[in-house]
């Protein structure tokens, strides 16, 4: 792709070395412009040795190292009408509508860009991932972090975003994603590769929080560490080898006997395999045990849909039905040594929960919050725990997690089709559809209905967040009367 490294001249400001793609649309240029000098995209009249960048085209613009392109624009508010309109709901856009309904930030589709949208909603969802973005201070580069940081800070206003700059970015750091079809447009991509290159950008981009164990806020809050033992089957002098292998996902291979999440990961528990033995000096077979010995707080599951057909030449899609829950417990796939660690945190719940029922056989339980009222205030009185072990900030120490966000497919191959976002809400049992621009309540019934089994949404990828455990608030210790 042709890129350039040019100057924008904007009064008495200069911002040198801006990355220009004349492959990309000139809005991709404007909007680096805006991050840079708060002058919108539509009030920007930007021009090189007297021609005009239009919207439509680069034209015959003399672009080259080095080149000053002259920016004239303000960055003041334009000034508002005298006399406040009335404004019916149904005259506003999808974007307003938003705003209006507190509803999450939608992302325009920018042609077949869903994919990228849809992985964005779900990672918004790791709320130290969104504050460390959010918080990024800006470098006036046009890398992914970068890119993805103004991204976040734009959806905070609730109005819908436009992430052309996200799009640039992307497609420079993972040219494939910038190919095009016969007809011009973008081609479709895969969501699972595209959160698969956003995580591994982000790791060398997001410094590790108040942690010497992690490189990267990736690694500590959604990476986990794995404990792999090989035993050979056919040798009984051979010891066995273990090693550990660190993971940002965890794989649910889909079987003909694969009916619930569980069963699929818990199927690579164990599994035989073929190496090269050092005592037989020849292929042997050996038993491979995979156990979790670091959970991390943020915990992905990726739904293998997609395998390759060669006669076809696509990635064909696995409709079978395979249902997840909204709560899952980690605890069958971790080392006996992680298990004895998470265990006191564990023994708490189970106080809590056969407190609760004691409570409920004697008619004490409170009743549960309805729709509308929030959390906080139904649980006032009780308090948080940390969800980590103290030494290791960003990890698990219960294995219990929440479903926070799923990413699903529709269609029959990953290089077509559509993909959608549906996010966990604040209130209870309620969940939103990100549907690019588009933003609706949903509830969690119908985020149950994403298990697959036909031609509707079907789940992907899956993102878990830890349980907190929320126990009763000590009362205040009132002061000691003087006598």
């Amino acid at each position: 792709m042709p890129g350039f490294k040019v100057k924008v001249k904007w009064g008495k400001n200069v911002y040198n070395d801006i990355e220009l793609n004349t492959d990309e649309h000139p809005l991709v240029f404007k909007a680096q412009i805006f991050t840079l000098t708060g002058v919108q995209p539509d009030r920007q009249k930007v021009m090189l040795k007297g021609a005009q960048l239009k919207d439509d085209g680069w034209g015959d613009l003399p672009v080259k190292n080095g080149a000053t392109f002259l920016m004239l624009g303000t960055a003041d508010e334009l000034a508002l009408e005298p006399e406040k309109k009335t404004v019916f709901m149904e005259d506003l856009s999808e974007a307003e509508l938003n705003t209006k309904l507190d509803l999450p930030a939608g992302l325009v589709n920018l042609g077949n860009t869903c994919y990228m949208n849809a992985t964005v909603q779900c990672l918004k969802m790791v709320p130290e991932l969104k504050k460390s973005l959010v918080e990024l201070r800006p470098q006036g580069s046009s890398g992914l972090v970068d890119s993805l940081s103004e991204v976040f800070r734009s959806m905070q206003t609730g109005s819908c975003v436009p992430p052309l700059l996200l799009l640039g970015a992307l497609h420079r750091a993972v040219p494939r994603f910038a190919e095009k079809g016969p007809n011009g447009g973008l081609c479709q991509q895969d969501a699972s590769e595209c959160w698969t290159e956003m995580v591994r950008l982000m790791q060398s981009g997001l410094p590790a929080q108040n942690s010497n164990k992690h490189n990267s806020l990736v690694e500590q809050y959604m990476g986990g560490r794995m404990s792999v033992t090989l035993q050979c089957t056919e040798s009984d002098t051979e010891p066995p080898l273990v090693s550990e292998e660190n993971f940002l996902h965890l794989s649910c291979f889909i079987g003909q006997e694969t009916g619930h999440m569980n069963s699929g990961l818990k199927a690579k528990i164990k599994e035989q395999i073929s190496k090269m033995s050092s005592s037989l000096s020849r292929d042997a077979v050996y038993t491979k045990t995979s156990l979790i010995d670091r959970l991390p707080a943020y915990l992905t599951v990726q739904f293998v849909r997609f395998y390759y057909k060669e006669r076809e030449a696509v990635n064909a899609k696995i409709l079978k039905d395979v249902k997840f829950p909204l709560q899952f417990d980690a605890w069958e796939l971790c080392t006996p040594r992680l298990q004895a660690l998470i265990e006191p945190t564990r023994a708490k719940f189970k106080e809590i929960e056969d407190q609760r029922t004691q409570d409920a056989l004697e008619g004490k339980d409170k009743p549960k919050p309805s729709k509308g009222v929030e959390p906080m205030e139904v649980d006032k009185d009780l308090e948080a725990q940390p969800y980590s072990f103290t030494d290791d900030p960003g990890s698990n120490n219960s294995g219990y997690y929440e479903l926070q966000a799923v990413l699903t497919h529709r269609g029959r191959s990953s290089s077509s089709g559509h993909y959608v976002a549906w996010v966990k809400g604040d209130s209870p049992d309620t969940w939103y559809k990100c549907d690019d621009d588009v933003v609706s309540p949903v509830t969690d019934k119908e985020i149950l209905k994403l298990s697959g089994g036909g031609d509707w949404h079907v789940a992907y990828m899956l993102l878990y967040g830890p349980k907190v455990l929320k126990v009763p608030k000590k009362p205040a210790e009132e002061p000691m009367s003087e006598n």
